[in-house]
């Protein structure tokens, strides 16, 4: 069993995971003002709560796409678990092929979701990681990695309508109750974000899936996934645990090597 940690840029995603799947998922408010300490009892703690005991851990893996976090998270991990932890490597023993014209680039969580997803679904694979930005990964009917989409998440949505209109307030992401055709603006807001969001899915999948010339396997995880894709018309897969499930699959792999 390891330590498994995804390192977004408004959420630390940290679980437990060993072979027979996820023991526990929390999230943690990413801060790059937060000290070695600060996070090491957050760590501790997250794990105390869960009846987790350190001593039957292998090892702490990492994906980050927060640099500055890096020796931070180090020393806090370190501190807790005793263990150095792995970062992962774009360049490194993944086994992922990847036909992008920088491979080295590429998001690790965009690496790790895609080698969880090939372990599970059928290719090809479309992959929607929903966090502070939404990123689309798109691997052929081999497994190849072949092309990313990336645009604005729904946070970063409804952040620019409050921040930049002066009668919109922050709302929460469910989908109205009364369905799309909305009479207030809490509930227009509501359906634009969320119809919005799973109309957008949809239809990269249809114009994807054209130019692959064949149906693919369709994911979507990150923390604002479950919201959305119970609205799509598109079958989606919601797996929350992809990120923490590619972690463990690397973590034998670089195990083994």
């Amino acid at each position: 069993m390891i330590l498994a940690l995804d390192v977004g840029n408004t959420n630390i995603v940290i679980g437990c995971v060993d072979e027979n799947g996820v023991k526990f998922r929390e999230r943690l408010s990413t801060d790059t003002n937060k000290t070695e300490m600060e996070y090491a009892v957050l760590f501790k703690t997250i794990i105390e709560l869960h009846k987790i005991d350190v001593k039957a851990l292998e090892g702490v893996m990492i994906s980050s796409v927060v640099p500055p976090l890096k020796p931070v998270l180090k020393d806090a991990l370190c501190a807790v678990t005793g263990f150095m932890p792995v970062n992962v490597n774009v360049a490194g023993n993944h086994g992922l092929k990847i036909n992008m014209d920088n491979p080295r680039q590429m998001g690790c969580d965009l690496l790790v979701d895609s080698v969880a997803a090939l372990a599970e679904y059928p290719a090809p694979i479309i992959i929607f990681d929903m966090g502070t930005a939404t990123t689309v990964s798109v691997l052929d009917k081999y497994g190849v990695y072949i092309a990313s989409i990336i645009l604005p998440g729904i946070q970063i949505s409804q952040d620019a309508l409050s921040g930049r209109t002066s009668q919109l307030p922050r709302i929460s992401y469910e989908a109205p109750e009364g369905g799309i055709l909305a009479k207030n603006t809490i509930d227009s807001m509501k359906s634009g974000l969320v119809y919005g969001t799973a109309s957008m899915m949809d239809g990269l999948v249809e114009r994807i899936e054209a130019e692959l010339g064949e149906e693919a396997s369709v994911i979507a995880t990150g923390g604002l996934a479950r919201f959305v894709t119970e609205h799509c018309r598109r079958k989606i897969v919601c797996d929350d645990d992809l990120l923490l499930k590619g972690l463990w699959i690397l973590w034998k792999k670089q195990k083994n090597k």
